[in-house]
């Protein structure tokens, strides 16, 4: 059984994937910050929820902080390392730009000098489909050209997997970025639009749809992602290369219009919504598709739930969740403390 470090443990993605390492038998020490991006409550939930029971440790760290990061390692003692934490959110970044150099460049580089110094066996890190920016040629794939990112997030995500190949290369390091594409299920973020849909829908409130509706995305249930991290972990790149790293697209390769994905998740919660339309964000990409086919014949893995199943069972997890909710998580501010850094990514 490996020893393994999960960063970003208390968020959606960095949950799920510590609760099912640690259900397979391997020692897990999970870190996150517990900022407020969105209301750290989920956060403490999540952790109550999935990872206490299993004996997994979270532990409040900060990992712009080199002495920190480095105290971590020293402590956990892990073999293999999956970093989950990052500032998340397009859009966000067009605010709160610092924070993205923070927690997506700053804390990255700590986390390759840890690994170099402790001599980590592997390194999982997400990257993020929006890498690929307004490529035209779809579906996506990994070897596409991605030198042009429309947002400051994707230039963050593009420039880990350019830090990671040069770690990689310099120092032999096995190294494996997965370009995650639109993560959903239950113990979501509020800040993704199943979930900010789902709660004012419920709420009676009006959903803003974006370029008036006429956006595309690969949704990918939670489960799928979890399982594609799991086995990318523990099948690393092999040595002897002149750089022991990849990067693999992980999407469901199916892409729904937004529309008919509302229509999907009105009837999962049996509620219509009010609809606003509104014109196209900056930083948007106007449909993202994932070829999968590399994931495929490393791994022999294929996302497959369908956007109807995986709804269903996040309506079922939401109704539970916010009927315990103090308010909706809508009515709760998205603003950051003062500190920079930021957990779970999930794009």
């Amino acid at each position: 059984m490996a020893n393994v470090l999960v960063t970003g443990a208390a968020g959606f993605i960095g949950s799920a994937v510590s609760a099912r390492l640690a259900t397979m038998g391997h020692r897990v020490v999970g870190c996150d910050n517990f900022n407020d991006y969105y209301p750290p409550r989920l956060k403490h939930e999540r952790v109550a929820a999935l990872l206490t029971p299993l004996g997994v440790e979270c532990r409040d760290i900060e990992l712009g902080d080199e002495r920190q990061v480095q105290t971590l390692f020293a402590s956990a003692a892990p073999t293999l390392v999956v970093h989950l934490a990052a500032q998340a959110g397009v859009r966000y970044s067009l605010k709160k730009p610092q924070a993205y150099v923070q927690s997506n460049l700053v804390a990255f580089g700590q986390m390759l000098e840890a690994c170099r110094t402790h001599q980590i066996e592997h390194f999982v890190y997400a990257s993020s489909s929006s890498v690929y920016g307004s490529n035209a040629k779809v579906p996506f794939c990994e070897d596409d050209v991605t030198d042009t990112p429309i947002s400051l997030y994707a230039a963050t995500k593009k420039s880990n997997e350019l830090m990671a190949h040069s770690y990689s290369s310099l120092y032999q390091l096995a190294m494996t970025g997965m370009r995650l594409f639109t993560a959903y299920g239950p113990w979501g973020r509020p800040d993704m639009a199943y979930f900010s849909f789902a709660d004012k829908m419920m709420a009676q409130q009006t959903i803003p749809v974006f370029a008036q509706g006429q956006l595309s995305r690969d949704f990918t249930y939670i489960d799928d992602v979890v399982e594609s991290v799991v086995r990318l972990l523990f099948k690393p790149q092999p040595g002897g290369t002149q750089a022991p790293h990849a990067v693999f697209n992980v999407g469901n390769s199916n892409p729904r219009p937004l529309m008919e994905f509302i229509g999907i998740l009105e009837n999962a919660l049996g509620v219509v919504a009010n609809k606003q339309f509104l014109p196209m964000q900056p930083g948007d990409l106007s449909a993202t598709y994932a070829d999968v086919s590399k994931l495929q014949q490393w791994i022999d893995f294929t996302p497959s739930v369908s956007l109807e199943t995986g709804l269903q069972e996040f309506a079922k997890w939401f109704r539970r969740w916010n009927a315990e909710c103090p308010k909706p998580a809508s009515e709760i501010r998205l603003e950051p403390r003062s500190n920079p850094y930021r957990e779970v990514v999930a794009m």
